[in-house]
């Protein structure tokens, strides 16, 4: 008998920002809850504003990001599982 599939966890969400500019800018959250209240609380309401907002970089001490809503073009989100294969 065949083994269900088991549905693996993602460790962490890597968000990326793809802003006017060209630039393109990674965050990590370790909860898709985190993202979304973000994204709902902060980036949504003030999509088309040119004032900074923050953007969370919890895994990174000392050092942090300010963004104009007005700029952010896209957004992804991937999962990230981590496991012994690195890819690049």
């Amino acid at each position: 008998m065949p083994r269900k599939a088991e549905r693996r966890k993602p460790d962490e969400f890597a968000v990326h920002l793809f802003l006017s500019s060209g630039h393109k800018e990674e965050v990590r959250f370790t909860k898709i809850q985190e993202f979304q209240k973000w994204y709902s609380g902060e980036l949504l309401p003030k999509f088309d504003a040119h004032n900074f907002i923050t953007v969370p970089i919890k895994n990174i001490q000392g050092e942090y990001m300010v963004v104009r809503p007005a700029s952010v073009m896209a957004i992804r989100v991937e999962p990230v599982f981590f496991g012994s294969v690195k890819r690049y």
